[in-house]
């Protein structure tokens, strides 16, 4: 579903996408319903809310940035799915002045823990938003992946900073506010009640290989995607992916 012709996108967003996509099938098939209910928080300018959309889903998108929104009427207007995509302004915080509680067949949190000040308090009211037997997708900042990309750049005082920072930062400069490692991320996942079900490491090598190689060798794009998908359900390839997922159910 992504756009084939940006193929430096893909490999930040293939991984989540055939795990999120398998997911909804799973539970639209039983749910017995070809449409879910789906609330994307923080969800921009929709690269995950649009594909969804076009599997025929209903999103709503919350997001701070009415620019953001604004781009994103725009690109559910220009493929054709403007009906099934549902704009709103707010935040994970106050989630709930915008959207019901438990309306949701799947909540999509991606890239939201990172930036938020409670994340334990994001987590919950993402859960908050499920239907009973509900799908959660979380998507946040891996802590190794920061810690290896800095060593690797030859920042090395800047790498250990990171492993000892309670927020994972490796530095004043870093944009990042804040990054997790695996348990942590299914640790707030699990203190809600929910079962998790997978984590994937994402990005795992993507932002590593040198940019020239994927665009000018024969085949390295396709073959580096296989090595993605293949190394983000490996336990090991968690504590150095630049993002990990969590997929996790209610019930």
């Amino acid at each position: 579903m992504f756009d084939p012709l940006r193929p430096r996108a893909s490999l930040r967003t293939a991984v989540v996408w055939e795990v999120l996509k398998d997911a909804l099938e799973h539970r639209a098939e039983a749910a017995g319903r070809d449409a879910l209910d789906v609330l994307d928080t923080g969800g921009g300018t929709g690269n995950f809310a649009v594909p969804v959309a076009r599997l025929g889903h209903r999103v709503t998108v919350v997001d701070p940035s009415p620019n953001a929104l604004f781009a994103l009427e725009r690109r559910a207007a220009e493929a054709g799915v403007a009906d099934r995509v549902r704009a709103v302004q707010g935040d994970a915080h106050g989630l709930f002045d915008v959207v019901e509680p438990g309306g949701y067949d799947a909540v999509l949190c991606h890239g939201v823990l990172e930036y938020v000040d409670d994340p334990a308090e994001g987590v919950r009211n993402a859960v908050g938003a499920l239907r009973p037997a509900g799908t959660l997708s979380l998507l946040a900042a891996g802590l190794g992946g920061a810690v290896l990309a800095r060593a690797l750049a030859g920042h090395f005082t800047e790498a250990k900073n990171a492993l000892s920072d309670p927020a994972g930062r490796w530095g004043d400069g870093d944009p990042v506010p804040r990054r997790f490692t695996a348990e942590q991320l299914t640790g707030l996942v699990s203190d809600t009640g929910l079962r998790v079900g997978a984590v994937h490491g994402v990005r795992v090598f993507a932002d590593l290989v040198p940019g020239v190689l994927v665009d000018t060798e024969p085949g390295a794009m396709d073959a580096l995607l296989k090595l993605e998908a293949a190394a983000a359900e490996q336990p090991a390839f968690h504590s150095v992916a630049t993002q990990l997922h969590v997929l996790a159910e209610r019930g």
